[in-house]
């Protein structure tokens, strides 16, 4: 009888051990396949910046990649975004893109969602309708304010952004990594094609 239940006990243990590696073979699988961090609670929000300086922040930005939403167009080129910083604390937001030679552009604003919050979360409105109130959240930004990542908490949108229009691929997987650790599908990220000399 003992050794019967010693027997059981074994099997038991097998099994756990097999449904165990099959587990951290289907996490190894995320990562390599859709490039995305096996141990990320996927219920959880994006880190977000705090404490970002909006008159360092706005400017012209560049896209280097994206996971584009709707309202970009999925053939651009040499895309970009300028930020006008306004006394009431809003920002303009003007949207560039090229398509075929031709110049396609989107203008908004945008606002921070909680006044109070150091967080750098925002609300982003363009005037073209139909146009909802969106989420405009940067989750990294480098001490320079040269590189930047800026999602939203569904992780449908993302977008990789430059100062200039090419950056050293070197830097690039590291943004890229930094998405990764946020719980972002990479595997869904298209890389922005710019021409040698930007657009006037």
């Amino acid at each position: 009888m003992a050794m019967k239940v010693m027997e059981g006990a074994k099997g038991l243990f097998l099994l756990v051990s097999l449904l165990s590696s099959m587990f951290m073979c289907a996490l190894c699988s995320r990562v390599s396949i859709l490039g995305l961090n096996p141990f990320y609670q996927l219920d959880s929000v994006p880190t977000v910046v705090k404490g970002l300086d909006l008159k360092r922040y706005v400017g012209r930005w560049y896209e280097i990649a994206s996971i584009a939403s709707n309202f970009e167009p999925p053939n651009g080129k040499d895309t970009r975004a300028t930020y006008a910083l306004n006394k009431n604390g809003t920002v303009d937001v003007l949207n560039e893109s090229w398509v075929n030679g031709k110049r396609v552009f989107a203008k908004g604003i945008a606002y921070k969602d909680d006044p109070s919050s150091d967080e750098a979360k925002f609300k982003l409105k363009f005037y073209v309708p139909p146009s909802p109130v969106g989420d405009y959240w940067v989750l990294y930004l480098d001490a320079d304010y040269q590189h930047a990542i800026v999602g939203e908490p569904s992780r449908k949108y993302l977008f990789i952004l430059s100062r200039k229009s090419h950056i050293d691929d070197k830097i690039y997987k590291q943004l890229v990594q930094k998405a990764v650790d946020e719980g972002y599908d990479v595997s869904k990220l298209r890389k922005t094609p710019h021409s040698d000399t930007p657009p006037q």
